[in-house]
């Protein structure tokens, strides 16, 4: 059995070493696909959620296309198609990305004698610009049914703005996507995705769960740095009494609370992938309730981690002291990454979710983000 643990933990080594030069040099990330590629680290569905933590502590962004790269294998099992998800693995060295943006629903399908023509503007779609292949929602002209396919990354009348410039997150390709008259086969179709679907709503979840997983990477990785900054090149404060900052009282009882504060966030985590495997592998038999139920863990993770992520990569500079600002250090990456990724949808919504399933047992609707 192949320890996709330590295989990950490599090449979180490498990408740790030059994190900070790649983020400020703001080039796609192909050589870290390629690293990704060449390791074998895209075959690794059964640790997904451990090796998206721990290449997520290293380089966030390189995290997030693993983890990305993961779910949409995985969500493609959701749709009642086992061939067409069995050939999506035909390649185990092909990276996946997806074009799905809920909110961006720009892409039209209108139908062929062997499948179908795509058009349209996406304005995010995080990896696909350095994909092997890609996994596409987009609307039918004639009926409105939104339908799942996947197609070649590089295909004939796919263009790639290169229009990624944000704070945080700069090395996860997460520019627009253009489609002109691209054929898609039969073939490569998924499925539809008919709004009621109690199943395939399990992808929404597994967004969530997959960007929370992705927190809490970013949390183990800010506390890592800083840890190691801390014990080697910190100054205690001069009223302090002692002579390292590692043997601080309030320094000590600082990165204490934030490390108590990861642990749970790991723990949530993983109780909600657990409880998301469970309603993924019910099949036909899944349950509202255990929908909800599902929804509802993943929410809680997903809260929990935004506020420790948050707290954490902004926190570390207290006990690091100015220095660490230094720009030759790159520490602020972790809270850029954070501060960025953590607004992909409102977290106080999934707030709402929690307390209102409590309260009043009401269930998440079924919608692109819960």
């Amino acid at each position: 059995m192949t320890d996709w643990i330590g295989l990950a933990e490599e090449v979180a080594a490498q990408l740790k070493a030059d994190a900070a030069e790649r983020d400020r040099a703001n080039r796609p990330p192909t050589a870290e696909v390629d690293l990704l590629r060449s390791s074998g680290l895209l075959a690794a569905e059964e640790a997904a959620d451990a090796v998206t933590r721990i290449i997520s502590a290293a380089d966030a962004s390189i995290g997030h296309l693993i983890g990305y790269h993961y779910l949409h294998l995985w969500r493609a099992e959701l749709f009642d198609n086992p061939s067409a998800a069995a050939r999506m693995r035909a390649d185990r060295d092909w990276f996946w990305s997806g074009v799905s943006n809920p909110l961006d629903a720009a892409l039209e399908l209108t139908p062929t004698s062997d499948g179908f023509i795509v058009n349209g503007r996406k304005t995010f779609a995080t990896g696909a610009a350095v994909a092997d292949r890609l996994v596409v929602s987009a609307t039918r002209v004639d009926t409105d049914e939104k339908i799942t396919f996947t197609v070649d990354a590089k295909a004939d009348g796919i263009s790639y703005p290169s229009d990624w410039d944000n704070t945080g997150q700069r090395l996860t390709a997460s520019g627009g996507i253009v489609f002109e008259n691209v054929a898609v086969d039969a073939q490569d179709v998924l499925g539809a995705q008919p709004a009621d679907s109690i199943r395939l709503s399990l992808a929404a979840l597994g967004f969530q769960l997959a960007l929370t997983q992705i927190y809490v990477g970013i949390a183990a990785g800010a506390l890592a740095e800083a840890a190691e900054y801390t014990r080697g090149q910190a100054r205690p404060w001069l009223l302090s009494g002692v002579e390292a900052a590692s043997a601080d009282p309030y320094i000590l009882a600082g990165y204490g609370e934030l490390v108590a504060s990861l642990e749970a966030a790991g723990t949530l985590a993983d109780r909600a992938s657990e409880s998301l495997r469970q309603s993924a592998a019910a099949g036909s038999d899944l349950t509202a309730e255990q929908r909800a139920s599902t929804a509802v863990t993943v929410s809680s993770a997903k809260v929990f981690a935004t506020r420790v992520v948050n707290e954490t990569t902004s926190k570390i500079f207290e006990f690091m002291g100015a220095r660490a600002t230094a720009t030759k250090f790159g520490y602020d990456r972790f809270w850029r990454n954070a501060r960025t990724l953590t607004l992909h949808d409102p977290v106080v919504y999934k707030a709402r979710e929690v307390g209102a399933y409590f309260l009043t047992g009401e269930h998440p609707p079924f919608t692109g983000y819960s």
